[in-house]
């Protein structure tokens, strides 16, 4: 099926089923319509040797697409797999063969929900998308997000605060209720990880991050506080790209029933997501690897974004 002969998936069938089921190789080839001398020569052939790579890459291919519940898409597919079998396939063969094989990644469905409300206070866009940071803990990115337990009819919200440097979780909290306690606990969480973090600390304009309260919590650790305008998520990309990823793979990697198989689920896919996940922008590193690299280093290593045409163009209209 992976080599060049054009029918190499005839004849492996006739094979399987000889094998098999032992049922007659003459019939068989009579009904995809080759010659019994054309299947016996492919049968005792010499295989190449690029063929015999491309059959172990399917078989690669298909270990780690059971193994991490259909996530992986031929980017992260060739990524992954170079980077624990310590091989140097090439994008454009994993994605061929991906292909052939019918495995492609779980895409998640575009959900666009915006909420409207009356804020105490608000502060500008400081970030301006600028997603980039020179080492950890400069620019923390943060929001809410909410998840269903169908079989429950009951919703667990999830608030989360992103470093801008590594995308590492540096807190979160799971809760049953959206309220300011709930974000006021994740904050107090990543000032107890990181007491002496000053960063540069972005939200949406939700009620939470609004209130007095919350303002007095960053001015009394003297942090900047910046703020997505209304109606631009992408503004707060990184932490809307971060619940994207979980929403869309969890569910494909963990069974859940009821809310505390939830709870479990989202506590494993953020510690999976933290510890055992390369990424490419960090030379197939996981978040925690790059952060503890980081601060073992007077200079960290910069991880530049590549350009994204958007957020160039939002730049030339609005960072003149």
């Amino acid at each position: 099926m992976l080599g060049k002969l054009r029918y190499a998936s005839k004849y492996m069938a006739v094979k399987f089923f000889s094998e098999t089921k032992k049922w007659s190789i003459n019939w068989m080839c009579k009904q995809p319509g080759i010659s019994r001398a054309a299947y016996y020569k492919w049968l005792y052939r010499e295989i190449p040797k690029c063929e015999l790579k491309n059959v172990e890459l399917a078989e690669l291919i298909k270990e780690y697409n059971e193994r991490f519940n259909h996530i992986l898409g031929y980017r992260r597919m060739t990524s992954w797999i170079n980077h624990f079998n310590h091989t140097d396939y090439s994008r454009k063969q994993v994605h061929r063969i991906m292909k052939k094989l019918g495995i492609h990644a779980v895409i998640r469905k575009k959900n666009k929900k915006y909420t409207l409300s009356t804020p105490e206070i608000t502060a500008e866009n400081k970030l301006k998308r600028e997603f980039t940071a020179s080492k950890p803990d400069e620019k923390w990115v943060t929001d809410v997000t909410e998840f269903k337990v169908s079989q429950e009819n009951k919703k667990l919200y999830l608030s989360a605060i992103l470093g801008l440097y590594d995308q590492y979780p540096v807190a979160y909290v799971i809760g049953a209720r959206n309220d300011n306690r709930f974000v006021f606990e994740t904050f107090d969480k990543a000032m107890e990880a990181n007491p002496n973090a000053k960063p540069l600390f972005h939200s949406d304009r939700g009620f939470q991050y609004t209130g007095k309260v919350f303002q007095g919590k960053l001015k009394g650790h003297e942090m900047e506080q910046s703020m997505s305008r209304v109606g631009h998520c992408i503004d707060n990309g990184p932490v809307e790209g971060f619940w994207g990823i979980i929403k869309s793979e969890m569910y494909q990697m963990y069974k859940i029933t009821d809310e505390a198989s939830l709870r479990f689920a989202i506590s494993g896919y953020i510690r999976f997501y933290s510890e055992e996940m390369p990424q490419d922008r960090y030379h197939c590193k996981t978040p925690s690897e790059v952060r503890r690299e980081a601060f073992s280093v007077d200079l960290p290593v910069e991880y530049p974004i590549p350009v994204n045409k958007r957020i160039q163009k939002y730049k030339e209209k609005w960072c003149v």
